[in-house]
């Protein structure tokens, strides 16, 4: 066999293992596990994990970051409790928290409550919702603490929105509800 040929071979075995070669990712993993991560779907069953799944309930005794407990538990005894609980807010910053209120009364509450409180928002008008009583029904005692409680859980036909107002909105709302109720009983 001629050297020509020889070299040709040798040429040929170089060019065939350096295109096989791909310089955007490695040859060789020695730990492979350590650079392909192993994804797990958030509800499927994983053997080696405790109650077998991927999402986990929270430790015990946590509190989500930015939620404040509420001490009063849902039902009669706790809002009868809550009417005698006081506003937290700052009683110098009251002109903010009526601004603020009201801005949340009129998103959340205005449409079936009213822009006045007398319960004759749009729903009510159109007659989605019935039943939603003024505030200034005289059968109806409410206070800061109470209003705060209903926010907080809902009461019949209305739903809870302490997902949706966090803990100084809920107070400024119901501050801001209080004043709409004195404002109708003048």
């Amino acid at each position: 066999m001629s050297s020509f040929s020889k070299i040709v071979i040798v040429i040929g075995l170089v060019l065939s293992v350096v295109s096989c070669s791909d310089k955007n990712s490695r040859n060789y993993q020695y730990m492979p596990n350590m650079y392909m991560p192993v994804g797990y779907e958030t509800y499927q069953k994983v053997d080696f994990l405790p109650r077998q799944m991927e999402a986990q309930l929270p430790a015990d005794n946590t509190i989500p970051r930015g939620w404040l407990p509420y001490e009063f538990e849902n039902g009669p005894e706790g809002k009868e409790l809550a009417k005698l609980q006081a506003s937290p807010l700052d009683s110098l910053q009251t002109e903010d928290n009526m601004k603020v209120g009201m801005e949340m009364y009129d998103i959340y509450c205005a449409i079936c409550h009213g822009e006045k409180g007398n319960g004759k928002g749009i729903l009510v008008e159109r007659e989605k919702i019935l039943g939603v009583p003024s505030y200034d029904d005289a059968a109806r005692n409410i206070s800061i603490g109470g209003t705060y409680h209903t926010i907080y859980y809902g009461l019949n036909s209305m739903g809870s929105y302490a997902g949706q107002l966090n803990f100084k909105e809920r107070w400024q709302v119901s501050e801001y509800v209080m004043k709409l109720k004195q404002d109708l009983t003048k």
